[in-house]
């Protein structure tokens, strides 16, 4: 993962230039580390690209003071007990992708009965959503730095989540890149085993090619069925935020489409699999 640029601060005449890091030394010596798993579990292929980018004076602060009481590093060292992280037993959501934060924090004021673990790697991203979830009050919102598949592994225990959001998650296009994807069989198997029984998955694209895939491979898993009794896209919920991503896309005249599926209960599934009811 690519550690971001430095923010340039105006110095006034006379004022010493600013400490050059050493090699290898870390940005934010409190905030999320560079790669926080290292080498300790395989190389695979990722569906995520870290970006560089620079992060403003006010995002760096807000990574070195709260990631220390908000923020947690994906190292797949441990199993996280949800209720000491948030300091509650609420439901816990999951967010892969959250961008800047700003529809995460929404939902999270809008909901304080539930808890939000969101992840990415995007630095500047987490630095804002910290400040947002401080300047709005918000103590139901946690960020996760790393690699989500890791965190679903290693770091979460069966039937602990009782929700997963994939929104705008990045297309990779172009036909090669495909495996890329998150939405794929095997992912939503593992994260099958960490949604409890009614949990709802809710993802949302602008991109209508690999809208059609989800539709599809949530539809083929035996763990998920759709909310839809048409079997289709549902239309953009009340609850998720219409983001300033998404109304420049719609501006260009992308068409989104979310879908909504809920994990099947364990003694459903085992009925649909012995070809009658449970």
């Amino acid at each position: 993962m690519s550690t971001p640029e430095a923010p340039h601060a105006e110095r006034t005449a006379g004022e010493p230039a600013p400490r050059t890091r050493a090699k290898g030394e870390p940005r934010f010596p409190d905030g999320p580390k560079a790669d926080p798993a290292g080498s300790h579990f395989e190389r695979r292929i990722r569906s995520f690209q870290p970006r560089r980018s620079r992060v403003t004076a006010g995002q760096a602060d807000a990574l070195q003071r709260l990631w220390p009481v908000w923020g947690l590093d994906i190292d797949g060292s441990r199993r996280l007990d949800l209720a000491e992280l948030f300091g509650n037993g609420r439901p816990v959501v999951l967010e892969i992708g959250f961008g800047m934060g700003e529809a995460t924090a929404e939902m999270a004021a809008a909901d304080p009965g539930t808890n939000i673990l969101a992840v990415d790697v995007h630095t500047p991203g987490q630095g804002h959503l910290l400040l947002l979830a401080e300047e709005r009050g918000l103590t139901n919102v946690r960020v996760a730095n790393g690699d989500a598949i890791i965190l679903l592994r290693e770091m979460l225990a069966p039937d602990s989540l009782s929700g997963l959001r994939v929104f705008f998650p990045d297309p990779w296009p172009k036909k090669r890149h495909h495996k890329r994807r998150l939405i794929q069989p095997e992912f939503l198997t593992l994260a099958s085993s960490r949604l409890a029984p009614g949990a709802l998955v809710h993802c949302a694209t602008d991109w209508e090619p690999y809208a059609e895939q989800m539709l599809e491979v949530l539809t083929a898993h035996p763990d998920f069925e759709n909310t839809r009794e048409d079997g289709g896209f549902a239309p953009r919920p009340e609850f998720r935020p219409l983001t300033r991503f998404e109304r420049q896309g719609l501006d260009k005249g992308h068409v989104v489409n979310d879908l909504l599926f809920r994990r099947v209960p364990h003694d459903d599934r085992a009925g649909q699999r012995d070809g009658g009811a449970a």
